[in-house]
C-alpha cells in the first residue's frame, strides 16, 4: 500500500514538474525586434545591426537551437561581381550560431556547435531574459565586442512568430 502510494505521488510530481517546464519553456520562432549595444566605459548605447535588424532565433523541444542576425541595408552583389571587400562587408554585418539550449525561466545558456565566425563555436553563451508576452528581451553581461573588442553588453529583443 505504502509502495502504491509513493508510486502515485511520484507520478503525479513528475506531471507537476513537467507542466512547470512546458510554462517556462521558450519554444518556438521569435523575430528580432532591436539590439542595441552599451559600451560600458562610455555608457553610449549604439544600434548593434542598425535600426531595423533582420534576425530569427528557433528553440526546438528537442534543445537545438539556431539564430541568424543581419543588418537589413547588407550590400546585394553577384556572384560574378562579388570581391573580398564584399565578402568582408557581409561578414561584418551579420552573426550567425547553432547549438543547445538551456533555460530556466530566467536564464537561457546556448552551447555553440557551430558559429559564423568561429570565435563562439565550442563556448557557452549565457542570456539574462526577461518574458513580456510574446517577447524575450535579452541581456548578455559585460564582455568584449566581437566586432571592436570593447566591454559591452547586449540587449535584444525578440519576438515570437510562431509555437513548434
Amino acid at each position: 500500500m505504502v509502495k502504491a502510494v509513493i508510486g502515485i505521488l511520484l507520478a503525479l510530481c513528475t506531471g507537476v514538474a513537467a507542466h512547470a517546464t512546458d510554462e517556462v519553456g521558450i519554444e518556438g520562432t521569435y523575430r528580432l525586434i532591436r539590439s542595441t549595444r552599451t559600451i560600458v566605459a562610455t555608457g553610449q548605447v549604439e544600434d548593434a545591426f542598425g535600426t531595423d535588424p533582420v534576425g530569427y532565433i528557433t528553440y526546438g523541444k528537442d534543445h537545438r537551437m539556431t539564430v541568424l542576425i543581419v543588418k537589413r541595408d547588407r550590400p546585394k552583389p553577384t556572384f560574378k561581381t562579388l570581391d573580398d571587400a564584399q565578402k568582408i562587408r557581409l561578414f561584418d554585418s551579420m552573426a550567425a550560431y547553432c547549438g543547445t539550449y538551456t533555460f530556466d525561466g530566467k536564464t537561457v545558456w546556448h552551447t555553440v556547435d557551430a558559429s559564423w565566425n568561429e570565435i563562439l563555436t565550442g563556448t557557452t553563451q549565457m542570456r539574462s531574459v526577461k518574458k513580456e508576452g510574446r517577447r524575450l528581451i535579452y541581456t548578455t553581461a559585460a564582455s568584449p565586442a566581437l566586432t571592436d573588442g570593447q566591454i559591452s553588453t547586449s540587449t535584444l529583443i525578440w519576438e515570437r512568430v510562431s509555437d513548434t
